[in-house]
């Protein structure tokens, strides 16, 4: 991992990296190539491993393996199958406490972020037309 403005290593050895948020003094991210979640001591550069996440939350492409990474070698270990979600874990303890498994057409999920202040969140179809409808970017502007 590399901090884009000043060109610094983070931390080496790390394999298809996602979603990284600074939090409690750590830099926390997805360790996709290994399957593992958890965290870089800002300091030392050295990742702490806190959860499994079968698959690392994405399917391989084209319906072929995760050949060469350590991730194959992870699930075969725990007869798991790659599987595409969104985890909530506890970070204090490891646990993975629930989820969302996504299947059919969605193969990769990347990120997700809190949105402050939001009073009703909800998970939108992508087979329908409710996103036109219900997200907006920027300010909202009237229509004549």
């Amino acid at each position: 991992m590399i901090v884009v403005e000043t060109s610094e290593i983070v931390a080496h050895s790390l394999f298809i990296t996602h979603s990284p948020r600074l939090y409690r003094d750590k830099l926390w991210l997805h360790n996709s190539g290994t399957g593992e979640f958890g965290a870089v001591e800002i300091d030392s550069g050295r990742f702490e491993p806190v959860a499994f996440a079968p698959g690392g939350l994405l399917k391989p492409r084209d319906n072929k393996k995760f050949s060469g990474l350590p991730l194959a070698e992870r699930l075969e270990e725990k007869n798991a199958r790659a599987k595409c979600g969104l985890q909530i874990m506890n970070l204090n303890i490891g646990d993975i406490v629930n989820w969302v498994k996504f299947e059919g057409v969605v193969k990769e999920f990347y990120d997700v972020v809190a949105l402050p202040g939001a009073r009703r969140p909800m998970m939108l179809g992508f087979k329908t037309d409710e996103t036109r409808h219900m997200l907006t970017v920027g300010e909202k502007k009237k229509l004549n």
